[in-house]
């Protein structure tokens, strides 16, 4: 097995998503434009990325895949991670919803 298949194995991701409130969604795209750097430079980020909807200007993406767990782990536990509670306590966003996900193809073929 070459390691490209080995680091795939362990690769992890998450996706949040965030509703703005009317009028704010310029400021949380601002809040959440803030995590970029930080999570990038974090050992284990393979990639990360923050995206607005071009159908819901409100709606808002952020998203990254992590080497392994404890990489995710570890951004998920981190100071920058304030920024969602911050947007909520500021009644700035209607909704946040953040999942994690395993990549289920890998586990269900290891199974067979």
């Amino acid at each position: 097995m070459n390691s490209f298949s080995t680091v795939s194995l362990a690769t992890v991701s998450h996706c949040a998503l965030i509703t703005a409130r009317q009028g704010h969604s310029e400021q949380v795209g601002l809040g959440l434009s803030a995590l970029v750097r930080p999570a990038l430079a974090m050992a284990g980020c393979l990639h990360f990325a923050v995206q607005r909807s071009h159908g819901d200007e409100r709606l808002w993406q952020v998203a990254g895949v992590w080497r392994d767990q404890t990489a995710m782990t570890a951004w998920l536990n981190s100071p920058g991670m304030q920024v969602f509670s911050d947007l909520v306590q500021g009644l700035l966003v209607t909704s946040l919803d953040l999942h994690t996900f395993g990549d289920a193809a890998i586990e269900h073929a290891s199974a067979a």
